[in-house]
């Protein structure tokens, strides 16, 4: 099996895969959504995936590689030590000198996020190009990728779980609120106010950035969203077309397999 880990500031989603025939997966048959381990060790986090493997009954000895795209960086080295000691992998990290297929044409390419580059080499291989990635997490980046499948590059914004605790701890007096579509586009409560000024006020963001990339990008570009909140803003949203939960770990699944060649060398170790 292939377990992919996208690792983002607040939520890390994992996806294991059935390979098939020389490595190549097939099938996504579990995923999972937890808080980012900020604080926790090799052994806690060791733990904590045994157990989720454990209520699936799944196997982790059955686990024949590991890809991570990660944009924590602090949390590198504990990923690695959790691969070698529990899977007794090498783990794939998406990083400078990785085949992804995916030419980045930016001013420096090294800046590009692992998640961004990720979600651009599935965007691509599902909806061709020109398309636009529109990744809802912590931050909402919009990446855009060409006719050819080059990165060109994009734009990144407050995600929305930021824009609302930004009000709310400045304004002592607003509640907090679970952001969702509201009823109305009028409000006459505080709570239905910031809903109507959370909800409506971000899909003006995505729009408004959207509607500007496609007329640079051209009427037949492609928009497809991804993230915790993509439904949620896709369901207002007049530009996005399409909604890929798993689009990140999609473009896991393939870069591990564009590696294989060369990594499958280093990959499954001796026990520890």
């Amino acid at each position: 099996m292939l377990l992919a880990l996208d690792v983002g500031n607040t939520n890390t989603v994992m996806g294991l895969y059935r390979l098939a025939h020389e490595g190549v997966a097939t099938e996504m048959i579990a995923n999972w959504r937890i808080t980012t381990p900020s604080k926790q060790t090799t052994d806690e986090f060791g733990m904590m995936l045994r157990s989720l493997f454990a209520l699936r009954g799944l196997e982790v000895g059955a686990v024949q590689g590991v890809a991570v795209s990660s944009v924590v960086p602090p949390l590198d080295s504990m990923l690695r030590r959790v691969c070698e000691m529990y899977f007794h992998v090498k783990p794939l990290f998406i990083e400078p000198g990785v085949r992804t297929g995916l030419p980045v044409l930016t001013d420096n390419p090294t800046e590009v996020g692992a998640d961004r580059i990720v979600n651009s080499v599935a965007a691509f291989e599902r909806f061709g190009g020109p398309t636009i990635v529109v990744d809802m997490g912590t931050a909402t980046t919009f990446d855009v990728i060409s006719k050819k499948g080059e990165f060109l590059g994009g734009a990144i914004a407050p995600g929305l779980g930021i824009s609302a605790d930004a009000l709310f701890a400045r304004a002592a007096r607003l509640p907090r609120i679970d952001v969702k579509k509201p009823a109305k586009v009028i409000g006459t409560g505080t709570v239905d106010n910031i809903q109507i000024g959370l909800y409506y006020g971000y899909i003006g963001l995505v729009d408004g950035i959207l509607e500007r990339m496609i007329a640079e990008m051209g009427p037949e570009t492609k928009t497809v969203a991804t993230g915790g909140l993509a439904k949620l803003i896709a369901g207002g949203s007049k530009y996005i077309g399409a909604v890929d939960e798993m689009l990140t770990l999609t473009g896991l699944r393939i870069i591990y397999e564009r590696n294989m060649d060369r990594h499958k060398s280093g990959g499954r170790r001796a026990s520890v």
